[in-house]
């Protein structure tokens, strides 16, 4: 399948429905791998994360620049109990919409769990633009809006042995690493 896919696809990421699918499954994804994963599954050359902007989280945006993905900051409002809002749906929708009518990609990639995306899909679907839908959650936890679509869907949890941060191993008393190196 790889093969066949040109070398210039993008993927959209909804941020903050990536980040709470993933801890959801009960382990950290390294944004860093996910990236390079990203690039050799699906030949994605441009990887778009939409997320809030917090200023306590710079350092967080920096790692994630750092991993290769553009950022697309929504600004954000707080609720009475001072819980961060930034629903970053429409601002998606509207730069896939405008990519795709600027033709500036050849296949593209969801990322999110979201039914809100369905009628995104379906266009994308109608114009033979996109490759999957990825989602961040349990099978059973992915919306049947976008279940219903049709489209790929492939999940996140089936790559967890690639994504996951890794664990170091302690190192022994003398200070090694246990193993062997052959």
């Amino acid at each position: 399948m790889n093969q066949s896919l040109n070398k210039n696809n993008y993927a959209y990421i909804d941020g903050a429905n990536l980040h709470k699918g993933v801890s959801s499954l009960g382990w950290k994804l390294d944004y860093a791998r996910f990236r390079v994963w990203l690039g050799e599954k699906y030949k994605v050359s441009k990887a778009y994360i939409f997320i809030g902007l917090i200023p306590g989280f710079k350092d967080l945006y920096k790692y994630l620049q750092e991993s290769g993905f553009i950022l697309v900051y929504k600004e954000v409002i707080y609720d009475k109990d001072g819980k961060p809002k930034g629903n970053c749906d429409a601002d998606l929708v509207l730069q896939v919409a405008c990519d795709t009518y600027e033709n500036k990609y050849e296949k593209t990639i969801i990322v999110s769990s979201d039914g809100d995306y369905a009628g995104l899909v379906k266009f994308l679907q109608s114009k033979e633009k996109i490759i999957t839908l990825l989602s961040p959650a349990r099978p059973e936890k992915c919306s049947i809006l976008l279940k219903r679509t049709g489209v790929s869907i492939s999940y996140i949890s089936d790559q967890k042995l690639i994504l996951e941060i890794r664990k170091e191993k302690a190192p022994n008393r003398d200070g090694t690493l246990s193993g062997s190196f052959s």
